[in-house]
């Protein structure tokens, strides 16, 4: 996978460098297909061709970390049938793109609680991530089975054994030692958050990580994503002044 890294010019001249972690909520299946008369299987078919394109152009726009939200934990609650074809789907994603993955040297990763998942999901997953596990022209993570809220509860839970268990000092707990146990503790925070979609909210994603990125509304449904939308929401966070709550001018 080629990366061509892009930059654009600030008010003062320099050069702004592409975000170094983009992470998006793929959004509009459903509404995709049903403005099409096509049922929802339709819609989540073309969004996987979506994903495909958005790896692509992340790594030639030159990003190295890209996350995406594949199925969020609220998303059991959807009709059986719904869900049984995602699952579907998620099994074909994973017997036939892992190798093209592979090939241009991504890295997969799976966050989220994978009890729900099926054993051959699971075991399909962990075959992924081992094949993949050395690459290094992107890192691609995908949020499965996934809840923002789940996340920071169990890191709570495991502060308190440990704590309970005298390996944990209470007193030394800061941010650090959150930071340390989520899925995402040896990924960078994202730095671009883009939806899809029209809508605007994070939807329990990626809470925690989210503090300070730079977020990115889109109307175009996740089906018709492409490089040139991706394109535009990194030119969009490279026009931002990322001060991280200190004032203009320090």
């Amino acid at each position: 996978m080629s990366k061509v890294a892009t930059s654009s010019l600030d008010f003062d001249g320099r050069q702004i460098a592409p975000p170094t972690h983009v992470a998006i909520i793929m959004d509009g299946n459903g509404r995709w297909a049903r403005a099409r008369g096509l049922p929802r299987t339709a819609g989540h078919q073309r969004g996987a061709e979506a994903v495909r394109r958005t790896v692509e152009a992340a790594g030639e726009l030159g990003v190295s970390y890209l996350t995406l939200f594949g199925f969020s934990s609220e998303n059991w609650a959807r009709p059986s049938g719904e869900v049984n074809d995602l699952m579907g789907l998620l099994r074909r994603y994973l017997s036939g793109e892992i190798a093209e993955l592979h090939d241009k040297g991504a890295r997969l990763r799976v966050i989220g609680n994978r009890e729900r998942l099926g054993r051959d999901i699971v075991t399909l997953i962990e075959e992924a991530e081992r094949r993949t596990a050395n690459n290094r022209a992107i890192n691609l993570t995908i949020a499965l089975s996934y809840s923002g809220r789940d996340e920071l509860t169990e890191v709570a839970r495991r502060i308190a054994v440990e704590a309970a268990a005298g390996t944990l000092d209470p007193q030394q707990v800061d941010a650090q030692a959150v930071a340390s146990r989520l899925f995402t503790a040896d990924l960078p925070d994202p730095d671009l958050l883009i939806r899809t979609s029209g809508e605007q909210r994070i939807s329990n994603f990626l809470l925690w990580q989210l503090a300070y990125a730079e977020m990115v509304f889109v109307d175009r449904l996740w089906p018709d994503f492409d490089r040139g939308d991706l394109a535009a929401a990194i030119a969009e966070f490279q026009r931002r002044d990322r001060r991280y709550g200190a004032a203009v001018g320090t």
